[in-house]
C-alpha cells in the first residue's frame, strides 16, 4: 500500500472511531487522550494528520456525518414516485436500524447540534450546512409531489419539511428512552394518518 492509500486508511479509521466515541460520550466529554487510547495511537500520530481536534471533529462532519445523512435521510426519498410514500419509508427504515442498534443515543444529527448550539459556532456552520441539506431536498420532494398531483395544492411544503424534521428529531430522542419499537409504531401510525390529511383528495362525482 502507498502512503497516499496508507494515509487515507488510517484517516478514515480515526475518523470512523472518532464518531463512535462523539455519538456515545459527546464531543465534550471525549478527549483526545481517549480517541488515542481507542486507537492505540500516539499523540504525534493524531496532530500529524489533524490540527486540533476541532479539526478532526469538522472533518469527521464533512467526510462521515454527512455521508450518513444523505444515505439515510436525503437518496431515500429522491425520485419521482409519491413523495409521501417515499418519506414514510425512508423514516421507516431509518427508525427500525434504530430500534435494532443496541447502541442507540438518538439521531447523531440531532445530539450535535443541541451540544454545540451557542458553543461552537465553526462546528456549528458545518452542521447547520447538514440540516440546510436534509431541509432543501425534503422540500423540494414535497413541491414535486404537488407538482405531481400527489399533494394538496394548498399544502406549504416549507412548514411540512420543518415539521417531518422537528418530529423525526423528537422521536428519536424518545427512542433512546423505553420501549422504542412501540414509540416507532405510533409515530409512524400518526405519520401516516398526517400524510393522508395532506395528500390529493380523489375527485367525486
Amino acid at each position: 500500500m502507498n502512503k497516499s492509500l496508507k494515509r487515507m486508511a488510517t484517516m478514515q479509521r480515526m475518523q470512523t472511531t472518532g464518531l463512535e466515541l462523539f455519538y456515545a460520550k459527546g464531543y465534550y466529554n471525549t478527549s483526545v487522550d481517549d480517541i488515542l487510547k481507542k486507537l492505540e495511537l500516539s499523540k504525534g500520530a493524531f496532530y500529524y494528520h489533524f490540527d486540533s481536534k476541532e479539526d478532526f471533529f469538522v472533518q469527521i462532519i464533512q467526510n462521515l456525518l454527512a455521508r450518513k445523512v444523505y444515505s439515510s435521510l436525503i437518496e431515500p426519498i429522491e425520485g419521482h414516485e409519491n413523495p409521501l410514500n417515499l418519506i414514510t419509508n425512508c423514516f421507516d427504515e431509518a427508525m427500525e436500524t434504530a430500534v435494532h442498534n443496541e447502541m442507540d443515543f438518538g439521531c447523531i444529527l440531532s445530539n450535535f447540534l443541541t451540544e454545540f448550539n451557542g458553543k461552537n459556532e465553526v462546528i456549528m456552520y458545518h452542521l447547520n450546512e447538514i440540516v440546510t441539506v436534509w431541509e432543501v431536498n425534503l422540500i423540494s420532494a414535497l413541491q414535486k409531489g404537488k407538482f405531481n398531483g400527489y399533494l394538496d395544492r394548498h399544502v406549504d411544503c416549507e412548514a411540512v419539511a420543518t415539521f417531518l424534521m422537528s418530529s423525526y428529531f423528537g422521536v428519536r430522542t424518545l427512542m433512546t428512552g423505553s420501549s422504542p419499537s412501540a414509540k416507532k409504531y405510533r409515530f409512524m401510525t400518526q405519520l401516516r394518518q398526517y400524510f393522508r390529511s395532506i395528500e390529493t383528495k380523489p375527485v367525486t362525482a
